[in-house]
Protein backbone atom coordinates (compact mmCIF):
# COMPACT_ATOMS: atom_id res chain seq x y z
CA UNK A 1 0.00 0.00 0.00
CA UNK A 2 2.55 2.58 1.00
CA UNK A 3 4.75 1.65 -2.53
CA UNK A 4 1.27 2.82 -4.59
CA UNK A 5 0.84 5.88 -2.36
CA UNK A 6 4.51 6.88 -2.98
CA UNK A 7 3.95 5.93 -6.75
CA UNK A 8 0.97 7.77 -6.58
CA UNK A 9 2.82 11.00 -5.13
CA UNK A 10 5.09 11.34 -7.48
CA UNK A 11 3.35 10.64 -10.18
CA UNK A 12 1.25 13.75 -8.76
CA UNK A 13 4.85 15.45 -8.30
CA UNK A 14 5.68 14.87 -12.35
CA UNK A 15 2.15 15.72 -13.81
CA UNK A 16 2.36 19.09 -12.00
CA UNK A 17 5.87 19.73 -13.11
CA UNK A 18 5.02 18.94 -16.17
CA UNK A 19 1.99 21.49 -16.37
CA UNK A 20 4.34 23.73 -14.66
CA UNK A 21 6.98 23.70 -17.32
CA UNK A 22 4.26 23.49 -20.15
CA UNK A 23 2.74 27.04 -18.70
CA UNK A 24 5.99 28.29 -19.51
CA UNK A 25 6.41 27.32 -22.78
CA UNK A 26 2.68 28.11 -24.52
CA UNK A 27 3.04 32.09 -22.19
CA UNK A 28 2.01 34.55 -24.85
CA UNK A 29 5.19 36.64 -23.90
CA UNK A 30 7.57 33.35 -24.59
CA UNK A 31 4.64 32.87 -27.97
CA UNK A 32 5.51 36.59 -29.19
CA UNK A 33 9.36 36.06 -28.76
CA UNK A 34 9.40 33.16 -30.82
CA UNK A 35 7.51 34.87 -33.68
CA UNK A 36 9.73 38.44 -33.83
CA UNK A 37 12.71 35.76 -32.96
CA UNK A 38 12.01 35.73 -37.14
CA UNK A 39 12.83 38.41 -39.60
CA UNK A 40 11.00 37.73 -42.73
CA UNK A 41 12.61 39.40 -45.78
CA UNK A 42 10.45 38.65 -49.32
CA UNK A 43 12.42 38.65 -52.58
CA UNK A 44 9.94 40.13 -54.44
CA UNK A 45 10.71 39.69 -58.42
CA UNK A 46 10.56 38.30 -61.99
CA UNK A 47 12.47 35.25 -63.36
CA UNK A 48 15.66 36.60 -62.03
CA UNK A 49 14.17 35.91 -58.43
CA UNK A 50 12.14 32.88 -58.90
CA UNK A 51 15.09 31.38 -60.52
CA UNK A 52 13.94 30.68 -64.42
CA UNK A 53 15.85 27.17 -65.79
CA UNK A 54 17.26 26.37 -62.21
CA UNK A 55 17.11 24.22 -59.59
CA UNK A 56 15.04 25.67 -56.57
CA UNK A 57 18.08 25.51 -54.52
CA UNK A 58 20.15 27.23 -56.77
CA UNK A 59 17.83 30.32 -57.32
CA UNK A 60 18.74 33.50 -55.86
CA UNK A 61 16.65 33.47 -52.85
CA UNK A 62 18.03 30.31 -52.08
CA UNK A 63 21.75 30.93 -52.51
CA UNK A 64 20.88 34.42 -50.41
CA UNK A 65 19.74 32.12 -47.53
CA UNK A 66 22.33 30.15 -47.61
CA UNK A 67 25.14 32.51 -47.91
CA UNK A 68 23.21 34.40 -44.95
CA UNK A 69 23.79 31.09 -42.75
CA UNK A 70 27.18 30.82 -43.84
CA UNK A 71 27.71 34.12 -42.67
CA UNK A 72 25.62 33.60 -39.48
CA UNK A 73 28.04 30.34 -38.82
CA UNK A 74 31.23 32.06 -39.54
CA UNK A 75 30.32 34.19 -36.72
CA UNK A 76 28.21 32.64 -34.25
CA UNK A 77 28.47 35.52 -31.51
CA UNK A 78 26.12 37.48 -33.82
CA UNK A 79 22.53 38.33 -31.71
CA UNK A 80 20.63 38.87 -34.82
CA UNK A 81 17.43 36.96 -35.33
CA UNK A 82 16.92 33.62 -37.83
CA UNK A 83 16.48 35.21 -41.44
CA UNK A 84 14.05 33.71 -44.00
CA UNK A 85 14.53 34.54 -47.39
CA UNK A 86 11.10 33.98 -49.14
CA UNK A 87 10.83 33.85 -52.99
CA UNK A 88 7.84 35.89 -54.53
CA UNK A 89 9.44 35.89 -57.82
CA UNK A 90 7.57 35.34 -60.78
CA UNK A 91 9.18 34.57 -64.25
CA UNK A 92 7.56 36.63 -66.67
CA UNK A 93 6.30 39.45 -64.55
CA UNK A 94 6.21 43.34 -65.80
CA UNK A 95 6.16 46.08 -63.14
CA UNK A 96 2.17 46.12 -63.64
CA UNK A 97 2.05 42.34 -63.37
CA UNK A 98 4.06 42.63 -59.89
CA UNK A 99 1.55 45.58 -58.98
CA UNK A 100 -1.48 43.43 -59.10
CA UNK A 101 -0.17 40.37 -56.89
CA UNK A 102 1.63 42.66 -54.54
CA UNK A 103 -1.09 42.62 -51.52
CA UNK A 104 -1.96 39.24 -51.98
CA UNK A 105 2.51 38.32 -52.03
CA UNK A 106 2.89 40.37 -48.92
CA UNK A 107 -0.11 38.99 -47.04
CA UNK A 108 2.35 36.37 -45.07
CA UNK A 109 3.60 39.19 -43.73
CA UNK A 110 7.12 40.79 -44.58
CA UNK A 111 9.65 42.41 -42.09
CA UNK A 112 11.58 43.76 -45.45
CA UNK A 113 11.11 43.75 -49.08
CA UNK A 114 13.90 42.87 -51.68
CA UNK A 115 11.98 44.50 -55.04
CA UNK A 116 13.67 43.09 -58.37
CA UNK A 117 11.44 44.27 -61.48
CA UNK A 118 11.81 45.82 -64.42
CA UNK A 119 13.65 43.83 -66.95
CA UNK A 120 10.59 42.13 -69.03
CA UNK A 121 9.22 46.24 -69.17
CA UNK A 122 12.33 47.01 -70.71
CA UNK A 123 12.54 43.84 -73.03
CA UNK A 124 9.43 44.88 -74.07
CA UNK A 125 9.63 48.20 -74.41
CA UNK A 126 7.42 49.84 -72.51
CA UNK A 127 7.11 53.18 -71.80
CA UNK A 128 9.61 54.17 -68.97
CA UNK A 129 6.74 56.50 -67.51
CA UNK A 130 4.26 53.78 -67.30
CA UNK A 131 7.39 51.37 -65.50
CA UNK A 132 8.41 54.18 -63.11
CA UNK A 133 4.88 54.90 -62.12
CA UNK A 134 4.27 50.77 -61.34
CA UNK A 135 6.99 50.99 -59.04
CA UNK A 136 6.03 54.08 -57.54
CA UNK A 137 2.72 52.43 -56.26
CA UNK A 138 4.84 49.11 -55.55
CA UNK A 139 6.90 51.07 -53.19
CA UNK A 140 4.34 53.33 -52.19
CA UNK A 141 2.42 49.85 -50.54
CA UNK A 142 5.58 48.21 -49.16
CA UNK A 143 6.84 51.41 -47.27
CA UNK A 144 3.08 52.39 -45.96
CA UNK A 145 3.61 51.27 -42.80
CA UNK A 146 7.46 51.12 -42.59
CA UNK A 147 8.41 48.04 -44.42
CA UNK A 148 12.23 48.65 -45.38
CA UNK A 149 13.09 48.00 -49.12
CA UNK A 150 16.15 47.17 -50.93
CA UNK A 151 15.36 48.30 -54.54
CA UNK A 152 17.49 46.05 -57.45
CA UNK A 153 17.72 48.51 -60.42
CA UNK A 154 17.66 46.81 -64.08
CA UNK A 155 19.30 48.78 -66.50
CA UNK A 156 17.81 49.16 -70.33
CA UNK A 157 18.81 47.17 -73.33
CA UNK A 158 20.38 49.32 -76.33
CA UNK A 159 18.18 48.25 -78.72
CA UNK A 160 15.74 50.76 -77.86
CA UNK A 161 18.17 54.22 -78.37
CA UNK A 162 20.29 56.49 -76.14
CA UNK A 163 17.02 58.04 -75.05
CA UNK A 164 14.87 54.91 -73.73
CA UNK A 165 17.86 53.48 -72.29
CA UNK A 166 18.44 57.37 -70.01
CA UNK A 167 14.85 57.78 -69.25
CA UNK A 168 14.56 53.76 -68.46
CA UNK A 169 17.99 53.88 -66.21
CA UNK A 170 17.14 57.13 -64.25
CA UNK A 171 13.82 55.08 -62.45
CA UNK A 172 15.66 53.34 -59.81
CA UNK A 173 17.88 56.16 -58.40
CA UNK A 174 14.77 58.58 -58.53
CA UNK A 175 12.87 56.10 -56.92
CA UNK A 176 15.00 54.99 -54.13
CA UNK A 177 15.42 58.73 -53.31
CA UNK A 178 11.56 59.68 -53.23
CA UNK A 179 10.80 56.91 -50.90
CA UNK A 180 14.09 57.18 -49.16
CA UNK A 181 15.09 53.04 -49.54
CA UNK A 182 18.61 51.63 -50.35
CA UNK A 183 19.44 50.90 -53.92
CA UNK A 184 21.49 48.32 -55.35
CA UNK A 185 21.79 50.13 -58.17
CA UNK A 186 21.93 46.98 -61.02
CA UNK A 187 20.90 43.43 -59.94
CA UNK A 188 22.81 42.03 -63.07
CA UNK A 189 26.08 43.70 -62.22
CA UNK A 190 29.13 41.83 -62.53
CA UNK A 191 26.93 39.60 -64.82
CA UNK A 192 25.38 40.98 -67.41
CA UNK A 193 27.12 39.71 -70.92
CA UNK A 194 28.92 37.36 -69.28
CA UNK A 195 28.77 34.25 -71.39
CA UNK A 196 29.76 31.64 -68.70
CA UNK A 197 27.84 33.44 -66.29
CA UNK A 198 24.95 33.03 -68.57
CA UNK A 199 22.03 30.26 -69.26
CA UNK A 200 21.87 29.37 -73.61
CA UNK A 201 19.33 32.46 -73.89
CA UNK A 202 22.37 34.52 -72.92
CA UNK A 203 19.86 36.97 -71.08
CA UNK A 204 19.30 34.93 -67.49
CA UNK A 205 22.30 33.71 -65.17
CA UNK A 206 22.79 30.20 -64.61
CA UNK A 207 23.62 28.95 -60.83
CA UNK A 208 27.14 30.71 -60.89
CA UNK A 209 25.33 33.65 -62.06
CA UNK A 210 23.23 34.08 -58.89
CA UNK A 211 26.36 33.08 -56.78
CA UNK A 212 28.18 36.22 -58.28
CA UNK A 213 25.17 38.16 -57.57
CA UNK A 214 24.12 36.92 -54.42
CA UNK A 215 28.35 37.75 -53.35
CA UNK A 216 27.80 41.06 -54.57
CA UNK A 217 24.10 42.33 -53.13
CA UNK A 218 24.52 39.81 -49.47
CA UNK A 219 26.49 43.56 -47.88
CA UNK A 220 23.39 45.46 -48.50
CA UNK A 221 21.11 42.84 -47.95
CA UNK A 222 22.93 42.27 -44.48
CA UNK A 223 22.46 45.96 -43.98
CA UNK A 224 18.45 45.64 -44.45
CA UNK A 225 18.38 42.97 -42.17
CA UNK A 226 19.83 44.74 -39.69
CA UNK A 227 17.98 47.68 -39.73
CA UNK A 228 14.78 45.15 -39.46
CA UNK A 229 16.68 43.81 -36.00
CA UNK A 230 17.16 47.19 -34.54
CA UNK A 231 13.68 48.39 -35.45
CA UNK A 232 11.84 45.20 -33.85
CA UNK A 233 14.99 45.71 -30.85
CA UNK A 234 12.80 49.16 -30.67
CA UNK A 235 9.69 48.45 -30.40
CA UNK A 236 10.66 45.40 -27.98
CA UNK A 237 11.94 47.98 -25.87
Amino acid sequence: MELVQSLQQARVVLLAGLIALQAISITPSALAGSQSAEIRVVAFGDSLTAGYMLQPDQSFPAQLQMALDAAHRKDPSTTQPKVTIINAGVSGDTTAAGLERLAWTLEGGADAVILELGANDALRGVDPKQTAANLDKILTQITANGTPVLLAGMKAPGNWGADYARDFDAIFPALAAKHKVALYPFFLDGVALNKSLALNDGMHPNAAGIAEIVNRIQPQVETLIAAVAAKKAQAKN
